[in-house]
């Protein structure tokens, strides 16, 4: 009884899986696709990054993070995995059919580009094209996953334009630290113009979410009661530590210390992507977990305000 009136006290209109008008968390993704968009952002942001920088290192991990990664965990969350190339069929219609098609243009050409460099298998002609084709489908990995959640209109958490800009950034952000970490354990990136250029866009991509997660969080405070109760459980309740200390703390201020105050070195280098990846990871799973869905009728509507 006493659990149940904590329960109440801390997620004040919540009816859980009854039928009656209230708050209800969403329960259609959780961890396992958390994972899969975190493994298909920072491959493909990495993807990026490193094709535009001509290192080879990165254009591979960043290929087997998408490519085996995201691929694994979207599957341990599907029910029927047979049936997943139905979800090719409607990129009118659908982002994730869209962002399907993305990750095959992605992989594939990244794959051909690969294999051509290396090998020298694409015939010059076909060099630039393969280039290109690769690079539009991880930028489509990077946006489209963003824009799945912001056509979610019953979670009103997700309905906003913030979702892509949030997934493009952090995508691009785990792109630069880990190749600055590449490089720091011994797989160099040609230049130290580059290198000390891949440095100062991470800080500003670092400031950059930053912003984005507080304009998250105002909007929502701002927003509609589901937005609302989404931002209580983020900023008061039981999220509340987990983001604040690990997504905002851990995640962006701490590398922005690191980044702006201390010597680049091997140790600060790691401290700064490890801090950052690991506040990626968490931000995708707490945006999930706190994906509330705006009721028919609310309390206040049924009771009167």
């Amino acid at each position: 009884m006493a659990n149940m009136s904590l329960k109440n006290v801390l997620r004040p209109g919540f009816v859980g899986r009854t039928f009656k008008s209230g708050y209800r968390f969403q329960r259609y993704w959780d961890t396992p696709m958390a994972t899969a968009f975190f493994c298909g952002e920072t491959g493909a942001g990495l993807f990026l990054t490193s094709m535009l920088l001509n290192f080879m290192p990165g254009i591979i991990l960043g290929l087997l993070i998408t490519g085996v990664g995201k691929t694994f965990f979207h599957l341990t969350h599907m029910g029927v995995p047979r049936k997943s190339w139905r979800a090719m069929l409607r990129p009118d219609r659908s982002w994730i059919s869209r962002g399907l098609w993305g990750i095959i243009f992605f992989v594939g050409f990244g794959v051909v580009h690969v294999f051509g460099q290396l090998f020298g298998m694409v015939p010059d002609a076909f060099v630039m094209p393969v280039y290109w084709l690769a690079m539009a489908g991880a930028m489509m990995v990077v946006v489209y996953q963003g824009f799945a959640m912001s056509h979610s209109t019953a979670i009103a958490l997700w309905s906003t334009g913030l979702m892509p800009v949030s997934s493009m950034l952090y995508g691009l952000l785990a792109g630069t630290s880990l190749v600055l970490a590449l490089n720091a354990f011994g797989f160099p990136v040609a230049g130290e113009s580059q290198l000390t250029m891949v440095g100062t866009v991470q800080t500003i991509l670092v400031a950059a979410v930053l912003l984005t997660i507080l304009s998250l969080l105002h909007g929502a405070k701002h927003g509609s009661k589901g937005a609302q109760q989404s931002y209580e459980l983020l900023t008061k309740d039981f999220l509340s530590r987990p983001f604040l200390y690990g997504v905002i703390g851990i995640g962006t201020v701490l590398p922005l210390v690191i980044l702006m105050f201390a010597p680049v070195n091997f140790i600060t280098t790691l401290a700064a992507a490890g801090s950052i990846m690991f506040g990626f990871c968490l931000f995708r799973v707490l945006i999930f977990k706190a994906g509330v869905l705006d009721p028919i009728l609310t309390p206040a509507d049924i009771f009167g305000r």
